[in-house]
């Protein structure tokens, strides 16, 4: 009868966390089809756990991975990966609320690549102060050029030459087919600053790296008439599920950089004073006042189309309603407005700076200065701001020297 009582229980136990890890899924807005398919699955995986007689509190890694597998197996090849994914989600929720074992940490890997690559991490972290984003696509870099250096183990380092540099950024070159794309030269100097700093290498090869191909920097910024840009903006308005929230990005990106609109929390946002937290480049915050316009978009998105429990400002419309991995989004939404509107892009490439350039040209046409557009744009240095001022033709013009005839010459 006690036994029986111990099997009650435990059954009871894993019966209402299948029942509860349905209702939290429920919660994060996934659609009802959804939830019987994790409730189902939650459910089969109590039951495996059950038979196996393997107590909750014993849940451990190898005995995860039989039942998963047992379950798995009987699965269309097509769905198992899935199955698998909805498993693996219940068992975190074992391990978060119900005292499952938590899974054991992964090996450190002791390789000395490996121990290279902690250390390469830690003093972009610390030494250079850079963000998340640039630290993972520097680790990138890292592992793709010594890989096509060493293989997949580590040489010497100081067998690495110019002409491997060089032959590693032409192939990058084929490869992506984008000649004035500098993330790959600026990530691989700073995978040879580390290497000299930390004494790995006995000369310094980051001035080795070749310098990607750049437009000139007097060119003039292409940018978009003010109603070519209202229209843009006004289109993504009419769709059903994103109209608000793609709205207010737009609106938002016109002084902002992508990953700036991206990277709003709810809480950079002060209500009372009008003002919002923008996380700029290099770490640098500003607080900035919040047009009228801005702010009402933003509430309209908040009040009738952002869902989730996620402290990102813009998420994701799918469950769970995630923040967004890149700034990416951004430059989706412009290139649909394009399709919609029959607006062609300024340039080649689809890219949602040029809101930003259109902002300052619109701005000093209606006799802006330099300095105001830099504030509005948050340019450290003014010469950044410069490249603007060769759209003020007339401005121009008036200390602009007279074309020598050959009147004048004599």
């Amino acid at each position: 009868m006690a036994k029986d009582k111990i099997h009650q229980t435990v059954q009871s136990t894993l019966d209402e966390a299948a029942a509860n890890f349905a209702a939290m899924i429920t919660a994060q807005g996934y659609c009802t089809h959804t939830v019987e398919n994790y409730a189902r699955n939650a459910r089969r995986f109590a039951a495996k756990l059950e038979c196996s007689g393997v107590p909750l509190i014993m849940l451990d890694d190898q005995t995860a991975e039989e039942l998963i597998s047992q379950i798995t197996t009987q699965i269309c090849a097509s769905g198992r990966s899935y199955v698998k994914y909805q498993l693996e989600r219940f068992r975190d929720y074992l391990i978060g609320e119900h005292g499952a074992p938590p899974r054991e940490p992964e090996p450190i890997d002791t390789s000395p690549r490996a121990v290279l690559k902690r250390d390469y991490e830690s003093y972009l972290r610390v030494q250079r102060g850079l963000s998340e984003e640039t630290i993972y696509h520097c680790l990138r870099f890292f592992d793709r050029f010594l890989t096509a250096k060493f293989g997949s183990g580590l040489g010497d380092l100081n067998t690495i030459k110019p002409d491997d540099i060089t032959g590693f950024i032409l192939w990058l070159r084929k490869e992506q087919n984008a000649p004035r794309d500098k993330t790959g030269p600026s990530h691989l100097r700073n995978l040879f600053q580390f290497l000299f700093w930390s004494g790995k290498t006995e000369r310094n090869l980051s001035a080795a790296v070749p310098k990607a191909r750049q437009p000139k920097p007097t060119g003039i910024p292409r940018y978009l008439e003010p109603e070519q840009v209202n229209r843009l903006i006004e289109v993504v308005r009419g769709h059903k599920k994103t109209g608000r929230r793609n709205y207010a990005m737009l609106i938002a990106r016109l002084g902002l950089r992508a990953p700036e609109v991206t990277a709003i929390e709810l809480d950079d946002i002060d209500w009372r004073a009008g003002e919002i937290l923008i996380r700029g480049k290099r770490q640098l915050h500003d607080r900035m006042p919040m047009p009228a316009e801005v702010g009402e978009a933003i509430v309209d998105y908040i009040k009738n189309e952002r869902r989730g429990p996620d402290r990102a400002l813009f998420v994701s419309v799918k469950p769970p309603f995630k923040r967004f991995r890149d700034a990416q989004i951004l430059r989706w939404i412009l290139r649909d407005a394009y399709d919609a509107t029959g607006i062609s892009p300024p340039q080649a490439y689809v890219g949602s700076h040029i809101l930003r350039h259109s902002l300052a040209t619109d701005m000093l046409r209606k006799g802006a200065s330099l300095a105001e557009i830099g504030d509005v744009l948050r340019h450290r240095s003014p010469m950044t701001t410069m490249i603007y001022a060769q759209h003020d033709v007339d401005a121009l013009r008036s200390i602009s020297r007279s074309w020598p005839t050959a009147e004048a010459v004599q």
